[in-house]
Parts: structure tokens; sequence; C-alpha cells
């Protein structure tokens, strides 16, 4: 009871807490309160307190082993050094938003209680409520100039930004149904409709509101090609906010969705899928994806034995057409390739019907507006990755669903291997909840390698899982996603080796990998692995992530020690961004446990300062002595 008490009368003066460099903040009001309450606190809540862990050295983070990583706490239940950056304010904040997150009729209903909060406030009201709460919490600002204290702050305690602008429109489910079915215009082929593979890659009403089940990414839907444009400009705009608020260090975060029609990446992704099925069918299994491969006098044999009609002249002119880099010999890369921007993809793209073994063209013959949009999201694409290199800001590729994502990967490789050539400038995401995903990032290792260019990568888990089992199962496609939350957490440290096997075998710092995860059995494996391998820290090949507002004891720990960090950071106008806050306090319903660990160790520190009379604490006295790149 008193423990409640304590909790409510702390909400009531949040306001005053959240100006923390005001006249107006009374530390003495939560001192007393705590010092009141601290042995209701003991007894109610022991269940839920969490021990702290004593700081090695209280001032200073420099102290490294022989093995060249710092010493640190990977319990991550220090307390003082995951909030060191954090005004006592926003630690009340944090707790009482995640306090709001636990609530389940709240979450469910966050959507209508926002509409009835601005109706009965107003908007000015409405805003300075968002801000004291949800916004503040998880997101740095309004605008690129609005981010840059907290985006300069974090980085002075070890923690850098991606910046992801996360204005969208709120709309309804039918509403986007109907704009996905409009921009994807599925085909309606008798031949195929029953294929489940063919219809993986077809748009499905039922699933057309892409943002069913998905409460941490963002959705794009398209809006025609001038918002794609529009779109670009954001992002450009996006890579200028990393290299003014970040002096560089930052990564800017796009979508593909957003610069173009989903339907290019539908048949892009039907097209390399079946094309690699092909590939698979005319090489042996044996050795790695580039030695496998076939002459012009192979391939027709192998046609022939297959059992395809087709002349030696038929033969002749299309190995020519796949032998993209003209040197005799076909590859995987050469057989995927899609991006020559001239080249008529109806007569590329065939593959033999195993009916009748005629060949066919895997997609009809592509209308002339849809070629000059295909060649419009490239060069978006293209632009973007450009005016990064220009401006020497680095830009992430997002990962977004199974049956765009072949499509995706590819375009992000072409990107690796055009700007990429002196730093790793473009980053492509790897899912690891996908069967394939060691697979996909092992040939994207190699596509690097063989091209001589950096390899840029961020690890994910995935977001999109609910809504994969769901389709696939519908659909009668097999299910793209591992089975269980341990089969995705082996394939996560599967694919976490092979990138450390490989960074041993390229040349030192070639290799770039972000692990962007809140799951802190993954972060202590990684560092594991990277002692194991001889990665150090200081090495900047490995880095972690995490989304602003979220995992503190994760993130600052790490890099106020010394290892590379960023923070996801969202911004954007508070009307626009509050489908991104609906998501945030979704997915943090959604994972109780580790909220419930947050706010042990968030209510822990306020007792600390309260009892150590630090109410007034200011981050900028407490610094961390580590040199920060």
């Amino acid at each position: 009871m008193a423990l409640s008490c304590l909790r409510c009368k702390l909400v009531r003066n949040c306001y005053k807490l959240l100006q923390p460099d005001k006249s107006s903040f009374r530390p003495s009001t939560l001192h007393a309160l705590a010092r009141k309450s601290t042995a209701a606190v003991e007894v109610n809540d022991k269940s839920e307190d969490v021990q702290a862990s004593p700081i090695v050295d209280k001032n200073d983070n420099t102290s490294i082993t022989g093995d060249g990583h710092p010493k640190i706490d990977l319990s991550f239940t220090n307390s003082e050094e995951a909030y060191r950056s954090k005004y006592s304010g926003e630690l009340l904040r944090a707790y009482f938003v995640f306090q709001l997150c636990s609530v389940s009729l709240i979450v469910n209903n966050n959507k209508t209680l926002m509409k009835w909060c601005r109706a009965v406030l107003g908007s000015k009201l409405f805003n300075k409520l968002m801000k004291m709460t949800f916004y503040g919490q998880f997101v740095a600002g309004e605008d690129r100039i609005a981010i840059r204290p907290l985006v300069n702050r974090n980085k002075q305690f070890g923690v850098k930004s991606i910046l992801d602008y996360s204005a969208e429109k709120d709309v309804s489910s039918e509403e986007a149904k109907d704009t996905e079915m409009r921009s994807c215009d599925p085909e309606t082929r008798p031949d195929i409709e029953n294929d489940p593979v063919h219809q993986r890659f077809q748009a499905h009403r039922e699933f057309g509101d892409r943002r069913d089940g998905v409460v941490s990414s963002r959705t794009y839907f398209y809006e025609g090609e001038e918002q794609c444009d529009k779109n670009m400009e954001i992002f450009l705009e996006s890579i200028d906010g990393v290299a003014d608020a970040t002096n560089k260090t930052g990564l800017c975060a796009i979508k593909l969705t957003a610069l173009g029609r989903p339907k290019l990446l539908l048949q892009m992704s039907e097209v390399l899928v079946s094309a690699r099925n092909f590939f698979d069918k005319l090489t042996t299994e044996e050795g790695d994806n580039f030695s496998r491969g076939f002459r012009e006098d192979e391939f027709l044999l192998k046609l022939r034995d297959m059992g395809v009609k087709i002349t030696d002249e038929e033969c002749r002119r299309w190995f020519s057409i796949l032998d993209y880099q003209q040197d005799g010999q076909v590859d995987i890369m050469d057989w995927e390739n899609l991006l020559e921007i001239n080249m008529d993809l109806s007569k590329l793209l065939v593959v033999p019907d195993p009916r009748t073994g005629e060949l066919r063209p895997l997609v009809d013959r592509l209308e002339d507006d849809t070629r000059q949009e295909m060649r419009n999201m490239i060069q978006r694409l293209d632009t973007i990755a450009k005016y990064a290199t220009e401006k020497d800001v680095r830009v992430m590729v997002d990962a977004e669903q199974s049956y765009f994502q072949p499509a995706i990967n590819r375009l992000a490789m072409e990107m690796m291997k055009k700007f990429n050539k002196e730093k790793a400038i473009v980053f492509n995401t790897y899912q690891c909840y996908l069967k394939a995903a060691h697979h996909n990032i092992k040939i994207d290792l190699d596509t690097a390698y063989r091209h001589n260019v950096y390899f840029g990568a961020k690890l994910v888990r995935g977001a999109y899982m609910e809504q994969e089992r769901e389709r696939a199962a519908t659909i009668g496609y097999e299910d793209p996603i591992n089975p269980t939350y341990d089969a995705t957490s082996a394939m996560y440290h599967k694919v976490l080796r092979e990138v450390m096997r490989q960074i041993q075998l390229w040349e030192k710092g070639k290799i770039a990998v972000m692990v962007a995860s809140h799951n802190e059995d993954t972060v202590r494996y990684t560092v594991e692995k990277m002692k194991e391998f001889g990665v150090k820290p200081a090495d900047k090949v490995i880095c972690f992530g995490q989304l602003l507002g979220m995992c503190d004891q994760i993130s600052f720990p790490l890099g106020q020690a010394g290892y590379s960090v960023y923070k996801y950071v969202p911004y954007g106008p508070i009307d626009e961004v509050l489908p991104y806050l609906s998501r945030r306090a979704m997915e943090n319903r959604g994972v109780l446990a580790k909220v419930k660990k947050e706010k042990q160790l968030l209510w822990q520190e306020m007792k600390r300062r309260a009892k150590s009379g630090q109410l007034r604490y200011k981050p900028s006295d407490n610094l961390p002595t580590m040199p920060l790149v």
C-alpha cells in the first residue's frame, strides 16, 4: 500500500521532475517520500528488487584485461551504470511509462485513449502530456535540430545513433488493404493460381495490411511514384541529420518498400528464388557458392539432360546473356543478375516448363511503365547510397517480409558492390528467425569477398513472425520461420560464429556487423565469441544496437566500457509518430519480463539517488573517463 501511495505521489510530481534544470524542481519532495517509504518498499517489493552490482571503477572504465576487453558486469544489473546518462526526472518518466505498458487495458486501447486525450485536453496540452510520457521516452524530437541535445549526450556516454524519421499516416486496416491490392495488381493466371510457391509472391487481400501482428517496425504503403520521391527526399534529409547531429558517427535507416511499388519487389523475389532453384539443378552441390557454376558446353548438355527443348543457337544466346561478367563461366551472381537497367528481364529470366520442356518466362513481359518504375526504384536507392557516400554517412537497409526479402537482399548487395569499395557505407539486415539466415549471409559474405568490397550487416531476430507464420499456413507454402524461439537463438548464434570466422579470414576492418538485440543472452554470447575469436572492442568491427528508451541497462554499460553501441533513434512531429508510439507500447507489453527488470533497475536507481542526496544529479558531472570513438 505504501509503495502504491508513493508511486501515485511520484506521478503527480512528474511534470516538475521532468524539468531538471528549472528552479521549480524540488528534490526534497521525492527525497522525503522515498525516505518515508523505504521500509515499505523493502517489505512489499522485496521479490522484485534487483541486487545492485558494485561498480569496479566508479570513475574509471579504462581497465582493460589481457584479451583487450574491458572489465564489465555482463549480468546487466548495475543500475548506476545503466542510468549514469539520465536526469532523475527521466528515470521517473521511464518508470511511469513502463508501468503503463504493463497494464493490458491501457495498451490494448492505447489508440482510443490517445484520441480521447487529444479531444479532452486540446492539441497543446496533449502534446505536452506526450512529451512528458511516451513521446519523451521513445522519440528524440520533432526534427534533426531538436534531436541534437539527446544525440550528443548519448554520444558522451558511449552510445551513438541510428536516425529514423518515424512519421507515418495512421490509416485504417481496410484502407491499407485497398492501397496494397491496387499497388500490387496480383496476376490472374489459371496455370499457377493453385501453386503455393508462386502464390507466396503474390499479394493477398487477407494479408494486405502488412502492419498486422507487427509491433516493432514501420510499414510503408505505395501511394505513387511522387510519394516514393518524397520518401527518398526524407531519407536524404535524414542523412543530413546524421552528418549534422552525430558528426558522421551515426547511421541512417531506410526501407525499400518506401522507394517503389511493392509488386516489383515481389516479382524480383520470385525471379531470384526460381532462378536459384534452377541454378541448383544445373550445378553440383559440391564447392562453395562461387566455385559452383558451368561453361557453355556444360550448360547445353545439362539442359538437354533435363529434357529442355533448345537449339544450339538459343543456348548460345541465352548463355551470352547470363554470362554477365563475360568470363566464359556462369556463377550464382551472373545467374541472378537483375540490375542492368537496360536489360529486358522477360528475355533473360526463363526456366524450362517441367510439363512441356519449353522455356517460359519467369515473369510476363514487363510493360513500359513497369520497367520505368523498376528503374525509378533502383535510381532512388542509388541516389541515397551516393549521397551517403558524399556525406560519409552509413546507410542501413532494413529487413522486411520474407516475400520481399530476396529482392531487398540482392539490391542491398548491388549497392555494397558499388559503394563499399573504400569503407562500409551500405549495411544489409539479416533476420535470424528465417531458416535460410545462415545460408543467406554466407552467400553475401562470399559475394563481398569475391568483389573485394567492405561488408556491412545488421543481425536481428525478426519483426514479422506471427504474420509470416499465418500467411504461410493460409496460402500453403513452407513456413520460412524457425520453429521455436530456441531455434531462432541457435540460428542467431550460428550466424554470429560465421561472421567471427570470416573476420579472421578477411583483411582487418573489412567486415562490420551490428548485433541488434535486446536479448541479454545474445549480447553475452557475442562478447564471449569476440574474446574467443580475438575480436577486440577497439577493432570496431562488432557493435551493438537497441531502441531508444529501451534496454538502457545493456546499451550504456557496454558503451561506457568502450564497446561500440548504437541506439535506434526515431524522430518526427508528435501527431505523425503516434502509430510508432502505439507499437512501442504493444512491444513493451509483449516482453513483460524484460520490462519488469527495467522497472526494478529504475526504481533501484531512484532510491539510491534519493538516499544519497543526488536528486539534482547532472549527467555532465559524471561522464565516463574512457576515450570514446
